[in-house]
Order: structure tokens, then C-alpha cells, then sequence
């Protein structure tokens, strides 16, 4: 993939951020992204569960401006989002995973009532709804994530699934 397609697709990513659509990412982007979880799931911000969400959004929100707040003004535009993407994390999922991972073990166990440590394809499928991702892609994203076909997914296949989401060119 020639690096202007991948660029197109990356900034395509950058809604999935901007949960409140005002052009920019931001800490309370993060914070909109754990509250709207919470209320979906009915876990109440206060509880363990709850706080270990808020916890891992700020520790994504702190990751991500490290990588792509370039200017150091606590806001990720859209070209910064793209150049941090491009340059620093292209080709490098790993990288990516481990600054969403502490958010996305939170969602997990959010969405995870039983706490077995996985989720089903249809909460997996919420989680992705409320973070802003269309329905069907969602629905259709995480049904691939279940490869056994038990109708679990646990959170190695989350976190390496979004790493690649945001990070490989495809």
C-alpha cells in the first residue's frame, strides 16, 4: 500500500477518536469514550471496574499524545494524528497495543459480566458501537475476531486487532 492510501485510511481512523466530533482528540475524548461504555454496560463509574476504565482511558489519552501531539498543546489534530501514526507506529502494532491495552483490558472486564476473561461477539460488537464504529462493521468486526467459533474473545485477539486497525497497512 502506497504510503497516501494508507495516510487516507488512518485519517479515516481519527473519528473513531474524536468521540465528541470537534476536530481534535483530546483527554476528554477518552473520557467520553469510558463514560458512554459505563452507562451502556451499567457499571457504575465509581466501582472497580469503573475506575480501572478511567484509569486506562487516561493512560491511552497519555500514550497517544506522546506519540502524536506534536506541538504539545494537549489536542491531537487530525495531521498530527496521521504523522504520529505514520511515522511512529506504522508497520508497528506492538507498540500501539501496549498504550491501548490498559483501556481495552478495562473494556473488556466492563463487558465481560461473567469475568472469565473474554467477552461475547455481541458485546464486543457494543463495545465497538459506542466507540464509534458503524454497526455493521462492527457486528462484522468482531464475529471475525471469534476464530475457535466459541462466541468468546478474549483480550489478546482485542488488543491485537486494534493494534492492526490503526497501525497496518492493509
Amino acid at each position: 500500500m502506497v504510503s497516501s492510501e494508507y495516510e487516507g485510511r488512518i485519517a479515516g481512523r481519527f473519528a473513531t477518536f474524536d468521540q465528541d466530533g470537534n476536530g481534535y482528540i483530546d483527554r476528554a475524548d477518552f473520557s467520553v469514550a469510558a463514560k458512554a461504555l459505563l452507562a451502556e454496560f451499567g457499571t457504575a463509574a465509581r466501582s472497580d471496574k469503573g475506575q480501572a476504565l478511567y484509569v486506562g482511558a487516561e493512560a491511552f489519552w497519555q500514550g497517544m499524545a506522546g506519540i502524536a501531539d506534536r506541538d504539545g498543546d494537549q489536542r491531537i489534530t487530525r495531521e498530527e494524528f496521521v504523522n504520529g501514526a505514520v511515522k511512529r507506529l506504522r508497520d508497528n502494532p506492538d507498540r500501539f497495543a501496549e498504550i491501548a491495552r490498559p483501556f481495552l483490558h478495562a473494556a473488556l472486564a466492563v463487558a465481560d459480566p461473567d469475568g472469565d476473561g473474554a467477552a461475547t461477539v455481541e458485546d464486543t460488537a457494543r463495545v465497538l458501537r459506542i466507540l464509534g464504529v458503524a454497526q455493521e462493521i462492527a457486528d462484522t468486526a468482531a464475529g471475525a475476531l471469534d476464530t475457535d467459533g466459541d462466541g468468546r474473545i478474549g483480550e489478546e485477539e482485542i488488543v491485537a486487532a486494534f493494534a492492526r486497525y490503526f497501525t497496518v497497512p492493509e
